[in-house]
């Protein structure tokens, strides 16, 4: 069952310099208690996705068109007490630097109970009792002592437990992750995703995982959503993104990761620098650093081909290989794909 339905979400920064498409079209849905995630270099349009689902974005950025419909309830221009309801409460968010996040001139507690207090009918002394159980379930020893603590007083490690604190106090349907990992040393990442993992089956929540890790992906995620220029260029289970990718996108990046811990070799990077969001290509945007780009990629871009029930990649060669096996037969079998 779908807890999230997006459809067709655009979503620009209408600057001096010209109209930026940073989330062009992209539709997914997120299932009760299912883990997504949301993947793609810097410049992809994978944070911007996520502050598009909690409406917060920055000025001049704007939800053009689209649908977000959260159990069922049209979000995209809802006013603002809807939002105000769901924000925190059903779907809450882990900033990507939880130092910025967090408000260096007032306590831990202070912030921790001003969100419970916020979202739920708790009085301030139930308030400060719920912080208490909440640092001590994201594994902070002395609760107490960390109310009156700064930001600046905690480790980055703790830093980040805070924010998933405030971000769970409250029990959302759907916790949205913004590189919940960035800047942490590999044992706390560990220790992070591990809590995470854990307070999902505990709350049954949905996760919503955007990184450019996708060793993250593979030990978090049931679905994947690879995303280019603002588009989605592949979405599939996470077995199929990783043991069959059907974008040559998608194939970058998995050239581009080490396998194992002896993994030996030079890794494969993928040439070129990010496409301009300003000047977009006519065709598909990843084709000028494409090695197997042909005529059509770059004059034409491919709709979404379907693979699978659950597996689909927007990409010119699988339409290529189909006829180079005779798999597409008619010119109506060949628009009803390219469609």
């Amino acid at each position: 069952m779908s807890i999230l339905e997006v459809r067709n979400l655009k979503t620009s920064f209408l600057t001096e310099s010209g109209e930026v498409k940073a989330v062009d079209g992209i539709s997914f849905d997120v299932e009760k208690g299912g883990v997504l995630g949301i993947v793609g270099e810097s410049g992809s349009g994978k944070s911007v996705t996520a502050y598009s689902l909690m409406q917060i974005l920055s000025n001049p950025g704007k939800i053009v068109s689209g649908s977000i419909k959260f159990n069922g309830e049209e979000l995209v221009n809802a006013d603002k007490k809807t939002l105000r309801n769901i924000r925190g409460s059903k779907i809450s968010m882990i900033f990507q630097d939880p130092m910025t996040s967090l408000n260096p001139v007032f306590t831990i507690g202070n912030q921790l109970i001003e969100a419970i207090r916020l979202h739920t009918s708790r009085n301030k002394a139930q308030a400060k009792e719920r912080a208490i159980e909440m640092i001590r379930l994201v594994g902070i020893n002395e609760p107490e002592k960390r109310l009156k603590q700064y930001p600046h007083e905690l480790s980055g490690g703790m830093r980040q437990r805070i924010m998933i604190a405030i971000a769970l106090a409250c029990e959302p349907d759907i916790l949205i992750a913004d590189e919940p990992t960035t800047a942490l040393d590999v044992t706390i990442q560990a220790q992070i995703l591990e809590l995470m993992q854990k307070l999902q089956k505990e709350f049954g929540m949905a996760i919503i995982m955007v990184t450019h890790d996708l060793g993250v992906i593979v030990s978090m995620c049931d679905e994947v959503i690879v995303m280019y220029g603002g588009k989605v260029c592949e979405k599939g289970t996470v077995d199929e993104i990783f043991y069959n990718p059907k974008h040559e996108y998608t194939k970058g990046l998995l050239r581009s990761i080490p396998y194992g811990s002896k993994a030996s070799g030079r890794l494969i990077p993928i040439e070129g620098s990010p496409v301009d969001m300003l000047s977009m290509p006519k065709g598909c945007a990843f084709a000028p650093r494409c090695s197997k780009a042909m005529k059509i990629c770059l004059e034409s871009q491919c709709g979404m081909i379907h693979i699978t029930e659950h597996h689909s990649a927007a990409c010119w060669i699988n339409i290529k290989e189909a006829i180079e096996k005779k798999e597409i037969l008619t010119d109506e079998e060949y628009e009803e794909i390219k469609n």
